[in-house]
This record gives structure tokens, C-alpha cells and sequence, in this order.
């Protein structure tokens, strides 16, 4: 979806906005992306051209390249939260869950499916809260 998009990190220090189309979103289960996340997957949105501008904090972002790959993660240095990256041609990956809102696009396939976690076929069969555990 083409537009404005804002963003920012859990610690409020880290502010961007991302203006272009949103080309794809993808649910990455690769191990790289598992272990940048922490989670089952990584919720990525990639812009084949797209303008990142840095609002507030710019000199918080920390970027980790993996060498020898092109995996790349860039995060808030006091929170920790995953901010988008710029891939190194004119593109960004924008991890879908720093986005203030609705990024106009749903996740069109889970990737590397065959490197998913062991437990993760068992997510479907987890009880669905609609808050915290023990809360009314």
C-alpha cells in the first residue's frame, strides 16, 4: 500500500516514518529470524523503494549485519525493539510490529515453513485470551 507510515520503538526514544509501497509481507521461520525476534517467526514488510526518515532518536538505532548473508537487524539501543533496516538496494525491511498502525497489507505467506520451530505446530491448539492469563 502506497502512503505514510509511522513508527517508533517500545521506549518511545526511536520515532520514523516510511513513506512508499509496501510490496510484500512476509512471516519468516527461518532460524536467523527466529532468533531476531525471539518468537516463532518474524513479521517483515519490504519496500523495493521506499523513504525512510528518522524523527526522533537516530543516534539510539544499532544495526547487526550477519556477515556472509545479507540478514541485517536494526534496533532501539536502550529498548531493544526491532526498527526498520535498509536493505543496500534502495529497499527497506520494516518489521511490521514497530508500525503505529495498519500497514495496508496482509501477510502474504509464511517463508522457510520447513525451518519452523518444533512447537509451532501446536500454536493452533493454544487457548486464545482475550487479555492476560487470569484476568476477567
Amino acid at each position: 500500500m502506497s502512503g505514510v507510515h509511522t513508527g517508533g520503538c517500545l521506549c518511545g526514544r526511536v520515532r520514523f516514518r516510511v513513506t512508499g509501497t509496501f510490496g510484500h509481507f512476509f512471516l519468516c521461520h527461518c532460524a536467523r529470524c527466529r532468533h531476531d525476534s525471539g518468537s516463532a517467526f518474524a513479521a517483515t514488510l519490504f519496500a523495493g523503494q521506499a523513504r525512510l526518515d528518522w524523527l526522533a532518536g537516530r543516534d539510539q538505532v544499532r544495526t547487526f549485519r550477519l556477515e556472509g548473508t545479507r540478514h541485517a537487524r536494526a534496533f532501539c539501543g536502550t529498548c531493544g525493539s526491532a526498527l526498520p533496516v535498509e536493505t543496500g538496494d534502495g529497499g527497506l525491511a520494516v518489521p511490521a510490529g514497530c508500525l503505529d498502525g495498519d500497514p495496508g497489507i496482509a501477510p502474504e505467506a509464511h517463508i522457510c515453513w520447513a525451518d519452523r520451530a518444533p512447537w509451532e505446530d501446536a500454536l493452533d491448539r493454544a487457548p486464545r485470551l482475550a487479555g492476560l492469563p487470569g484476568e476477567s
